[in-house]
C-alpha cells in the first residue's frame, strides 16, 4: 500500500525530491528507485522535520517503527495506515512525558489503491487543523476517493464495507464465472463476462442518479429470467448474509484495534 500511495503521488504531482522513504529491506529499497523519490535505510534528520509522516507498516510492526520518533516530533503531521490501530494507541507511543501526540489521522483504504481506484475512509484526531485534514485527504485522494467520518468507531464499519469489500466483490466474480464453466461456457469467455458485468453495473451506479435499488428493480422484469434469478438469491438468504458478514467484519475489527493497542 506504501508503494501504491508513492506512485499515485508521483502521478498527481507530487515532486519526488519532496517524497522520503524508510525502507528496512534493501531489495524494496531498489525497487522503490523507479520512483525517483529519496530512500532511506534508517531515517534521518529529514525525515524527522517532516511536514508529513505516512506509517505504512504492519499493525504488529508499528511499536518498533514508531521507536525513533517517540519525543521527537512537533508539527509532524502523522498519517497512519496500519489496520486496526486506534489513534489513542499511537499518540501514547508517540508521545513524550506522559503526554500522547496529537496531530494524527488514521486511513482504511483498500487494495484497489494499487491500480488507483481505491476508496478510504479517514478520521482526523480533534488536534488536526483543517490544513492538516487538506494534506492528510490530498495524500490518500492520489490512490482514489476518499470519505471522511466524524467518529474513529466508524472506520470500524469501513473497514468492514471497504477494507474488506473487495474480497467480497472478487468472490461475486468467482461465484459468476463458476456458474459459467458450469453450463459450459470457456474459461475464458466466463471471466470475461463476469468481471465485464460487474464492471459496467458499477459504472452505471455511480453515475446514474438512481439508487441501487431502482436500477435493480428496472432490469426486473416481472416473471423473467433475473426475478428468476433474484427470488433464488433472497430463498437463500444472500441479503441477509452479505450484510452479516459486512457487521462480523467491523466486529472482527474493533477485537484486534483491542488486541494490538495493548502494551
Amino acid at each position: 500500500m506504501g508503494t501504491a500511495l508513492i506512485g499515485g503521488m508521483r502521478h498527481h504531482g507530487f515532486e519526488a525530491n519532496s517524497i522520503t522513504v524508510v525502507e528496512l529491506n534493501a531489495s524494496a529499497r531498489e525497487r522503490l528507485q523507479e520512483y525517483g523519490v529519496i530512500v532511506l535505510a534508517a531515517p534521518d534528520a529529514s525525515v524527522f522535520n517532516s511536514d508529513v509522516l505516512v506509517l505504512a507498516v504492519k499493525p504488529q510492526q508499528m511499536r518498533a517503527a514508531l521507536a525513533p520518533f517517540v519525543g521527537a516530533l512537533r508539527e509532524t503531521l502523522v498519517i497512519s495506515i496500519a489496520a486496526g490501530l486506534h489513534l489513542a494507541d499511537i499518540g501514547r507511543w508517540l508521545g513524550n512525558s506522559g503526554a500522547p501526540y496529537s496531530r494524527l489521522v488514521r486511513c482504511i483504504p483498500n487494495t484497489p489503491a494499487l491500480v488507483g481506484a481505491g476508496v478510504t475512509g479517514m478520521f482526523a484526531a480533534p488536534g488536526v487543523d483543517a490544513a492538516g485534514r487538506e494534506i492528510a485527504g490530498r495524500i490518500l485522494a492520489a490512490v482514489g476517493s476518499i470519505v471522511w467520518v466524524d467518529d474513529e468507531t466508524r472506520l470500524d464499519v469501513v473497514t468492514g464495507i471497504s477494507g474488506s469489500g473487495p474480497a467480497y466483490v472478487f468472490h461475486f466474480i468467482e461465484a459468476l464465472e463458476t456458474a459459467g464453466l458450469v453450463q459450459g461456457l470457456e474459461a475464458a469467455d466466463a471471466r470475461r463476462l463476469a468481471i465485464g458485468t460487474v464492471l459496467g453495473a458499477v459504472k452505471l451506479a455511480e453515475t446514474s442518479s438512481d439508487s441501487p435499488s431502482a436500477l435493480r428493480e428496472k432490469v426486473t422484469s416481472k416473471g423473467g429470467t433475473t426475478a428468476a434469478a433474484l427470488a433464488h438469491l433472497t430463498a437463500t438468504g444472500w441479503h441477509d448474509a452479505l450484510v452479516g458478514a459486512v457487521e462480523a467484519a467491523s466486529a472482527r475489527s474493533r477485537e484486534l484495534g483491542e488486541q494490538l493497542g495493548q502494551d
